[in-house]
């Protein structure tokens, strides 16, 4: 054993003096002034000497504004909300073109194409309305602002402010059991909760990443904005006079990611409280500084690491989702398709939760993407109500009018009340498949897994259940 080691410390030094040569013999002293000088620095800009006026840094001074404790909130949530706003407005107008060309370009001439060879209407409608409508739905909604909002949060990574708003809520995080940089992975879950699930690997502690891990499905996602946007115009601005309708839409939409990161604390309190236990642990957060990024690096690496991935794996999940949907809406058993039959099986537990048998099925089969929810909805309720207007039965479809858009939720049954659950609904269900996939890769755990999907969807349960109850004892 003795001999083993003096041969590794007789190589240790055989490297070290060849690494020595290679570099030159004053690569000690080199680096010793190296260190000096920066402390030196340090100390510099630090201690001020006696009758000398405070160095003015530019750092120093930002940073008393931006970590206070009077506006360091205001100033998040102001940056926050208009990453939100960039994202949320930017992406409308690439998915309409992203729509126009996938749906009303490319469907025509794929089913043409299947009429063509000779393709039986099952199969053209299994491929084409089933399969291809689902990833085409999937690409248009969700690349856009993946491709937005995940660039934009690398930036502000790289500029040097996520740091800080870790800063600013390690301290509520600490209160609720959890790690202060948590605040960067629920950030980044407001993206993707998938992106958000593998952003957690920044926590060192297992019991504090596992926590991060459960709880990121209640950062509302891209993909479930647009069901939040959507149905707030319609149902909740629509109870306040005209003038203040957009701002009454705006501010339900901000109140439910507001509720979401409250979810976020209380089932990280519980769970470090319960099956979770531990001491919270202390980290040594260094404030990087201010530093222009490199812009079309951090564009390029942001879209290739986080947007491509994160929509492949989507769309890999999308595609037998769109089939399911498909076949459930065209085979029958007897007069009945499988759809109608589980819908109609559906709304009892429904009407206890303010939703239907619709909003449940959709919420089934579109495990593997919010983005399809509310096509999978409206072709539901066609389905259902027996409404046509020119769209087919068992077809996956949304339509640009708002207004149309309304007239067939509100055929199905839709009330104030059912916008109002169907948006907590949104926040509190079960994650997607991307995430709960990503949930198990990161946890190589399927208890784990389990309990992070099954979680936000019992917590939405309670909630809509508590709500509508409370609704039909008071308004009736």
């Amino acid at each position: 054993m003795k001999s083993k080691i003096n041969n590794n410390i007789e190589r240790i030094i055989a490297l070290s003096e060849e690494l020595r040569w290679q570099i030159g013999d004053d690569f000690h002293d080199n680096l010793a002034e190296s260190i000096y000088a920066d402390a030196s620095k340090i100390v510099e800009d630090a201690v001020i000497k006696d009758n000398e006026k405070a160095k003015f840094r530019l750092d120093a001074k930002i940073d008393k504004i931006v970590t206070s404790k009077i506006w360091g909130f205001p100033i998040m949530l102001f940056i926050l909300g208009i990453v939100l706003w960039l994202t949320i407005i930017g992406a409308n107008y690439p998915s309409a073109m992203l729509a126009s060309v996938l749906l009303d370009t490319f469907l025509p001439i794929l089913k043409n194409t299947g009429e063509a060879l000779g393709f039986p209407w099952w199969l053209s409608g299994f491929l084409f309305d089933g399969v291809y409508l689902a990833v085409a739905w999937v690409i248009a909604v969700m690349l856009p602002p993946m491709a937005i909002f995940f660039p934009l949060f690398t930036l502000l990574e790289d500029f040097g402010y996520l740091p800080r708003v870790a800063f600013n809520m390690d301290s509520l995080f600490k209160k609720s059991g959890a790690h202060g940089k948590q605040a960067l992975t629920m950030s980044m879950g407001f993206g993707c909760n998938a992106a958000g699930v593998i952003a957690t690997r920044i926590i060192d502690s297992p019991r504090e990443r596992l926590i991060a891990i459960i709880t990121n499905n209640f950062s509302l996602c891209n993909g479930r904005w647009p069901t939040q946007i959507l149905l707030a115009t319609i149902f909740i601005g629509a109870v306040v006079p005209e003038s203040y309708s957009s701002f009454a839409s705006l501010s339900a939409v901000i109140g439910i990611a507001v509720l979401g990161i409250f979810f976020m604390f209380f089932f990280s309190w519980a769970l470090s409280k319960t099956v979770l236990k531990g001491e919270v642990s202390t980290f040594n957060l260094e404030l990087p500084p201010y530093r222009p990024p490199v812009f079309w690096k951090t564009i390029y690496t942001s879209l290739i690491d986080r947007t491509i991935i994160v929509l492949w794996r989507a769309i890999v999940f999308a595609a037998p989702a769109g089939a399911v949907i498909w076949l459930i809406s065209n085979i029958y058993v007897g007069n009945e398709s499988i759809a109608s039959w589980t819908i109609h099986s559906l709304d009892g537990f429904g009407f206890l939760l303010g939703l239907n048998g619709v909003i449940l099925l959709a919420y089934i089969v579109a495990i593997p993407a919010n983005e399809i929810v509310i096509p999978t909805i409206l072709m539901l309720t066609v389905m259902v109500t027996g409404i046509h207007g020119g769209v087919g039965e068992g077809v996956m479809f949304e339509l640009d009018s708002v207004t149309a858009t309304a007239a067939i939720l509100k055929a199905g049954g839709w009330t104030l009340l059912t916008a109002i659950n169907v948006m907590l609904f949104s926040l509190l269900h079960n994650p997607c498949s991307t995430t709960i996939y990503t949930i198990y890769k990161e946890t190589n755990s399927l208890k784990w897994t389990v309990i992070a999907s099954v979680l936000p969807v019992v917590a939405g349960f309670i909630v809509t259940f508590l709500v509508a109850q409370i609704w039909r004892i008071l308004i009736g």
